[in-house]
């Protein structure tokens, strides 16, 4: 049942946690216009954080801080509220979502799907759970391919648009660094430089699903690979030059989240993972320490 204007809630918060490609194949296009897509993901714990106030204007809108972030319908997390306040049945309610953007923009992690996640996570838990996890990802397929992944977290085997999810084992202990250049990548404009590409090397999926079964963590790093980086790009040269910066820093392997322009590489542990982040703060605006997150739902 919807809340009534007596029952507003109080602000709640909520974090959006970032997501990484251990792989992403790019298997044909459809006639929709979309793509199939295999992919290995991966939440970590590089998040967002969002404050949603109730307000009496009737109007729902997002606050960045960010000059080109929009706050109005064209952010996801404002088109993940909307969808949400329809299905509960109190369309019309406002509301302020406060964004601490902490995910970089344009970078593959999905941040904007990370966001929209937390968004019918946290008003899901504010109403009292009228929404199955089954109905939230399925809101969360209207909103945007990846926001079914970030609103479950953990370790998946992605396919179709990427909104077909099958769970995986988790990751064998380690940390990532990730890395991001300066520019930013636009996807539709690296998807259809894709499509005038002739693709030569897809990853290894069923060798990458064995080396998880087998808790074999230098078997993966071994397998990453993402069908971007073979994109007719120039800024292609600037992902493989990070990528050879993570590896020279001890990085057991390197790839490129997404379509980028972050690219991340997998380390035994804290320490290490610490010394090649400092190493690298230097060449790199943002560059930070992760580690893996398992399921938010």
């Amino acid at each position: 049942m919807p809340l009534n204007e007596r029952q507003a809630f109080p602000a709640v918060s909520e974090k959006a946690y970032a997501k990484l490609n251990i792989s992403l194949d790019v298997t044909a296009k459809r006639d929709d216009g979309y793509h199939d897509m295999l992919m290995i993901m991966q939440t970590v714990s590089l998040c967002d954080e969002l404050t949603i106030t109730p307000e009496k204007s009737g109007v729902v809108h997002a606050l960045t801080g960010l000059p080109y972030v929009p706050g109005d319908k064209r952010n996801l997390a404002v088109r993940a509220a909307l969808k949400f306040l329809e299905l509960v049945g109190d369309e019309g309610r406002g509301m302020k979502i406060a964004i601490r953007k902490n995910i970089p923009v344009g970078a593959g992690m999905a941040g904007g799907s990370a966001d929209a996640a937390a968004v019918l996570r946290a008003l899901n838990r504010a109403y009292g759970g009228p929404l199955t996890p089954e109905q939230l990802c399925a809101a969360g397929e209207t909103v945007g391919s990846d926001v079914a992944f970030c609103l479950r977290g953990g370790t998946y085997l992605a396919s179709g648009r990427g909104e077909i999810l099958t769970p995986l084992p988790p990751l064998p202990p380690c940390r990532f660094v990730i890395c991001k250049p300066e520019f930013s990548i636009s996807t539709p404009e690296l998807f259809r430089k894709l499509d005038s590409s002739r693709l030569s090397c897809h990853p290894d999926t069923e060798g990458l699903l064995a080396a998880l079964d087998a808790q074999d963590l230098g078997g993966l790093c071994r397998r990453m690979y993402n069908v971007f980086e073979d994109v007719d790009d120039r800024r292609m040269r600037t992902i493989r030059a990070a990528k050879g910066a993570l590896l020279d820093h001890g990085a057991l392997g390197a790839v490129m989240t997404g379509t980028g322009s972050a690219v991340f590489g997998v380390f035994l542990d804290e320490a290490s993972a610490k010394a090649a982040c400092d190493a690298l703060k230097g060449e790199y605006r943002f560059c930070c320490v992760a580690e893996a997150v398992g399921p938010l739902l």
